[in-house]
């Protein structure tokens, strides 16, 4: 065991020393993979924050019921009564057509319009709570009230969160297509450069064999190389999208200032920010074995 820990440090030390003999190329290509990894990490941190931001907006669904204009009280007082019995509504409100006219009056800055009207145009209305938020659950209960006597409209009010739902699984496929492109050019990237360390390298690689050293000796350093090299590129990519989402942050508070939502962008979580650092790794090391098995 520890003869096995030994080759695979001195085969991790060997492909640092590698990368600081070319440290400008190294450079070079560390900040390429980072820049390239950046998009589909940031991407990915935008539509988690998106979905945090949604989050806060919607609160629970619900749904309003608008009554017809000929309404009775009678009327209100059978639907508050089956309501009241419905198995699905945890809890409703009734809004009055007056109540409701005094409400626009008061935030609607629309006094003097509505003081003209002859009659009160606004429907007796019910905002109704129901006790499963599914959107299954919400769409039957809209169509089961709009049959009800004296419905007029029912609007579900979780209907743009659904619109942004599907923009956000879009949005998501977008970053997985991106990804996978990506780390294709990584793996590219990495395998000519392990083909060019062959190259360079090749007497060294002579010599080794000649005095007696395994086909895996000699492959380890070029797989680290290739590895290392590509998780530097993901930590490259970590603090771009972290300066980025600080930057933002900074032009959010002017926003919150004159807004009421209270939301920053959140910086790459601990679990993300290690899952970007080890596919890096992985991707670097796939890309260095598939040159090396091709090459050496």
């Amino acid at each position: 065991m520890s003869t096995w820990l030994s080759y695979h440090w001195h085969a991790f030390f060997l492909s640092l020393r590698r990368l600081f003999e070319a440290p400008f190329t190294s450079l070079l290509n560390i900040i390429v993979i980072g820049i390239a990894f950046s998009f589909p990490t940031g991407m990915y941190m935008l539509l988690d924050n998106i979905q945090n931001l949604s989050g806060q907006l919607s609160g629970a669904p619900q749904l309003s019921i608008f009554l017809k204009s000929d309404t009775n009280k009678a009327a209100i007082e059978r639907l508050k009564s089956h309501l009241k019995q419905h198995p699905e509504i945890a809890n409703f409100q009734f809004i009055s057509k007056e109540d409701a006219l005094k409400q626009l009056e008061k935030e609607g800055g629309l006094a003097d319009v509505l003081n003209s009207l002859t009659r009160n145009p606004l429907p007796d209305a019910f905002i109704i709570d129901a006790k499963d938020t599914s959107p299954e659950t919400l769409k039957r209960l809209r169509a089961e009230m709009l049959d009800w006597p004296n419905s007029e409209h029912v609007q579900l009010d979780s209907t743009w969160m659904e619109k942004l739902n599907a923009l956000i699984k879009l949005g998501a496929l977008v970053v997985l297509i991106l990804t996978i492109l990506l780390s294709s050019a990584l793996i590219i990237i990495t395998f000519n450069t392990i083909r060019l360390q062959i190259l360079t390298k090749r007497d060294e690689i002579e010599v080794s064999k000649l005095i007696g050293a395994t086909s895996n000796f000699i492959r380890r350093p070029f797989l680290y190389f290739g590895a290392i090299q590509s998780m530097a590129g993901g930590a490259i990519a970590w603090l771009i999208v972290a300066i980025i989402i600080t930057l933002i942050n900074d032009e959010l508070l002017n926003m919150i200032q004159i807004y009421t939502i209270n939301f920053q962008l959140t910086h790459i979580s601990y679990e993300d920010s290690i899952f970007l650092l080890l596919f890096s790794f992985w991707l670097g090391w796939l890309g260095s074995w598939l040159s090396v098995t091709s090459h050496l």
